[in-house]
């Protein structure tokens, strides 16, 4: 087993790449592995400096969930409390700092993504999936319910009945058929994969910071809320944007006919 670090995290610009570096275990989420994600998450979510953040795997697989070789050592000898409280520690907060942070996240799959690897990529605001991925939901086939936002973020992005099928009788899902059914947003060639990604990511880097952080608050606000009530928040979050130096920019370039440049504020 290597001794390096589990979890890399590489800054370009205003960029940054996490990548789960475990690939001879296909990236699974051994305790360290989860402890070192969570924490490069709120690194990149509490830094300024970042406008965008990429999540991949190393080698050829984006994650496989759990690593459950410990998983079935913590079983043998730990209560079923203490086993499970990695959900509420781990699992959890990475979906949330994901989903959360007021900055895009694209998953980078460049492999099979199965259980909770394939409910991280689908908590990520963009995914771009390699030819070669895949996708499972895994739970069931172990006997386990579903995590890491799983049951919220599936059916909104295949429907109730699709995510049933997937969660019910978890299956290969290949990337054209995630594709198809909304699974992911892009499918490129594997050899494409990082130099799409990367120019993907140096574009929204380039983009409004606070206009791509009011978006992401304003469709997790009208995600559990009435339409009344998100036209309320949007109407705020308008507000808000639009007494930005961002925005101000924008319209005296778009009027000289100029690119804009956006500093943040």
């Amino acid at each position: 087993m290597s001794d390096a670090e589990p979890v890399r995290y590489e800054q370009s610009d205003h960029v940054v790449t996490i990548t789960l570096d475990r690939p001879e275990a296909m990236n699974s989420l051994d305790n360290a592995t989860k402890e070192a994600l969570l924490a490069a998450l709120a690194r990149a979510a509490d830094d300024d400096g970042v406008r965008a953040v990429v999540l991949t795997g190393s080698g050829r697989v984006f994650c496989v969930g759990q690593d459950l070789r410990e998983h079935a050592g913590n079983l043998a000898v730990m209560p079923n409390d203490e086993v499970w409280s990695t959900v509420n520690d781990h699992y959890s907060p990475i979906a949330s700092t994901i989903a959360t942070m007021a900055k895009p996240v694209i998953a980078a799959v460049n492999g099979t993504a199965a259980g909770a690897g394939m409910s991280i990529a689908l908590v990520c605001d963009w995914r771009f999936a390699a030819a070669s991925a895949s996708f499972s939901t895994a739970f069931s086939g172990v006997g386990l319910s579903c995590d890491t936002g799983c049951s919220w973020t599936l059916p909104r992005l295949v429907g109730r009945g699709r995510a049933m099928e997937l969660l019910l009788w978890p299956r290969r899902v290949d990337a054209e058929e995630a594709l198809a059914i909304g699974l992911v947003n892009w499918v490129v060639p594997d050899e494409q994969l990082a130099d799409d990604v990367a120019d993907a990511a140096r574009r929204l880097a380039a983009g409004p910071p606070v206009a791509f952080a009011a978006i992401k608050q304003s469709v997790r606000y009208a995600a559990t809320h009435s339409l009344t009530e998100s036209l309320a928040f949007e109407a705020e979050a308008m507000a808000r944007t639009g007494g930005s130096q961002d925005h101000r920019d924008a319209v005296e370039a778009f009027l000289a006919k100029e690119r804009p440049t956006f500093h943040g504020r």
